[in-house]
């Protein structure tokens, strides 16, 4: 079986029913997402996987989501390789799946790109919440997702989950977030009551008032976790 053929299949049909409708001298089209059902056969690394299409066997590449390297002939495993490997395995080996295709099908290496969805949860945005990927390869047109995949991916860094544990510390007695990248922070991050995140610097003018619930080492860190300067 020609699988290349039933996905063009799909496509042709797809366009077909998607249609123009007309109104006035307005013309729109309907916007019709492609999935397909699939099940995982193996893993390969944690943004890679095989897996078996109406009896064909073929690899998936995640969209928009990179997990650190753990089967790169040239490159050593990464820190949390291993652990977004094995969640994956966990997760999809032998489960049934749907493969959500975007606007290009597939990469330079012959792989379907997709995001994977296992029941009512994408797997990719699965990965990124819990810090065994990031964002990355956001290539147009494959970006229906990138705002959402972006934001999930802030949260998690916020929380120093997974791969961005190594950047913050929970001091358990106070509550307080600490970053570990430098071994005396002194910007201050505090969310106030309108939800705004706000970075104090030590010669700014509320920062002996500001009760700190994160502290960064530098503004470019408290900027990437989502914190603007005060503006005093």
């Amino acid at each position: 079986m020609d699988f290349n053929k039933i996905i063009t299949g799909i496509l042709i049909i797809f366009i077909l029913l998607t249609g123009c409708t007309t109104t006035g001298n307005v013309t729109t089209e309907t916007e019709q997402i492609i999935s397909l059902d699939a099940t995982v056969t193996r893993v390969v690394d944690g943004d890679t996987m095989k897996v078996e299409i109406y009896g064909d066997e073929d690899t998936v590449r995640l969209l928009m989501v990179d997990t650190p390297e753990t089967v790169h002939p040239n490159q050593e495993v990464e820190a949390f390789g291993p652990e977004a490997s094995e969640f994956a395995k966990e997760t999809l080996e032998g489960k049934k799946v749907r493969l959500e295709l975007d606007e290009s099908e597939r990469d330079k290496y012959d792989r379907l790109l997709v995001y994977l969805w296992i029941e009512d949860e994408m797997f990719n945005e699965m990965l990124l919440e819990r810090g065994l990927a990031e964002v990355a390869y956001v290539i147009e047109p494959n970006t229906r997702y990138v705002d959402e995949f972006r934001e999930i991916e802030e949260r998690a860094k916020g929380f120093g989950v997974g791969m961005w544990e190594r950047t913050v510390k929970v001091i358990e007695s106070s509550g307080v977030i600490i970053d570990e990248t430098c071994s005396n922070p002194q910007i201050k991050g505090n969310i106030n009551s309108k939800g705004e995140k706000i970075f104090h610097v030590r010669d700014g003018k509320y920062y002996d008032a500001t009760i700190a619930e994160v502290m960064f080492c530098t503004e470019e860190e408290a900027v990437e976790a989502g914190f603007r300067a005060s503006s005093r």
